[in-house]
């Protein structure tokens, strides 16, 4: 797939902008757990923020394509960074908010988040629901013209930090999917508690909190599309979603090659570069293979969703491969470079756990398989 020349020019000027302000932080970030919030505000200076949203809401107006690149680039800098910045507060928040918000709620939430002026977070998971949205348990009851929300997320992303919050919750109980609704609620609402979430495998500088709704008020004007279109909002914003976290991937893929390559190339054992010796190459060509069938791929889905067509199967193709290549693109770059491997300092320990990390959220490779078996079958297996 050729890309033309605006595509190349907006990857090339992420790819700087990881090195120079990402790379340099990634190790120091990854210790100390905590998110450089000014790294957004820094992307939309550089013009790489906004996303594939309209101008008139502050977005950028890219295609899908470009905005696969970006991630792509960022992600290989850094999978953290990525999925507080780009994959949460663009693809889902701002999906969220493009897809279903009216004219008002678009023109008063969408430039604050698209500049990252605003922090968003997305709660759709709780303790008990994870791959089956439809079965989520917080409530929104109406209560003197506004809603009273009770229950709690979790495995919420930027969700300690976040100004505003995409919250699913049931308003008839039992209902599943007929009964959900999406609400945009203040991080700071009285009766909200966030408790950040600890001692991730990975993704350590990505911001992670449990929420707990104790009859948190929400007006009716935070209420994003009608009620019982909560779950459409869910799996528009989750594909968008997963289109960017297979870019990510693609972006862990390249970086693990490119490591290994320079490794290869100035590490010597019995006399010459381990490049030299077959079993070594061979871990090099998987990843190559790898790396540029889930590029294509990933491109692919997002060509998809540009021209208007039915992009579902090529986003859960995407998503399912690159981010499983990812993760063994991150084995084998820790079996090339061996004890060295093993160390923090060389980086490639720390993309093993982000790309694990990447194979589970937004749904895990294995519901990826299932929306892929839909389509293909017309059979639905949940």
């Amino acid at each position: 797939m050729e890309l033309d020349e605006a595509q190349r020019i907006i990857y090339q000027t992420a790819k700087r902008f990881a090195a120079q302000h990402i790379l340099p932080q990634a190790r120091e970030r990854a210790e100390d757990e905590s998110f450089p919030l000014e790294v957004m505000r820094l992307l939309a200076e550089a013009g790489l923020y906004g996303g594939p949203f309209p101008e008139q809401y502050g977005g950028a107006g890219i295609d899908n394509v470009s905005y696969a690149l970006v991630c792509e680039a960022i992600g290989g800098a850094s999978p953290s960074v990525f999925t507080s910045a780009l994959t949460v507060q663009l693809s889902l928040v701002g999906t969220s908010i493009y897809a279903y918000g009216n004219e008002e709620q678009r023109r008063r939430w969408l430039p604050q988040v698209l500049s990252g002026r605003l922090v968003g977070a997305f709660a759709l998971s709780e303790p008990n629901v994870g791959s089956d949205p439809a079965a989520v348990e917080l409530t929104a009851r109406r209560e003197n013209g506004c809603w009273r929300l009770t229950g709690s997320k979790f495995w919420t992303s930027n969700g300690a930090l976040a100004d505003v919050i995409v919250v699913f919750a049931q308003t008839e109980p039992g209902a599943r999917h007929r009964g959900m609704a999406a609400f945009l609620v203040d991080g700071n609402s009285p009766g909200l508690t966030r408790q950040p979430i600890k001692g991730k495998l990975g993704l350590h500088a990505s911001n992670l909190a449990a929420l707990y709704f104790d009859g948190v008020l929400v007006d009716d004007d935070r209420l994003l599309g009608q009620v019982g279109e909560g779950f459409r909002v869910a799996q528009a914003a989750l594909e968008s979603g997963r289109l960017s976290t297979a870019a990510c991937a693609v972006g862990i893929a390249q970086t693990c090659l490119d490591l290994c390559l320079e490794y290869a190339r100035e590490r010597k054992q019995w006399g010459k570069p381990i490049g030299g010796h077959q079993l070594v190459q061979e871990l090099l060509a998987d990843m190559a293979i790898e790396c540029e069938a889930a590029r294509l791929l990933t491109l692919r889905a997002a060509r998809a969703r540009d021209s208007g067509e039915g992009a579902t199967r090529w986003v859960a193709m995407a998503k399912a491969f690159a981010t499983e290549a990812a993760v063994r693109a991150a084995r084998n770059a820790i079996a090339v470079h061996g004890g060295a491997g093993y160390l923090s300092e060389r980086l490639v320990e720390g993309y093993l756990r982000d790309a694990i990390g990447l194979s589970l959220y937004e749904g895990t490779t294995q519901i990826q398989k299932l929306l892929v078996a839909r389509d293909l079958l017309g059979i639905s297996a949940f």
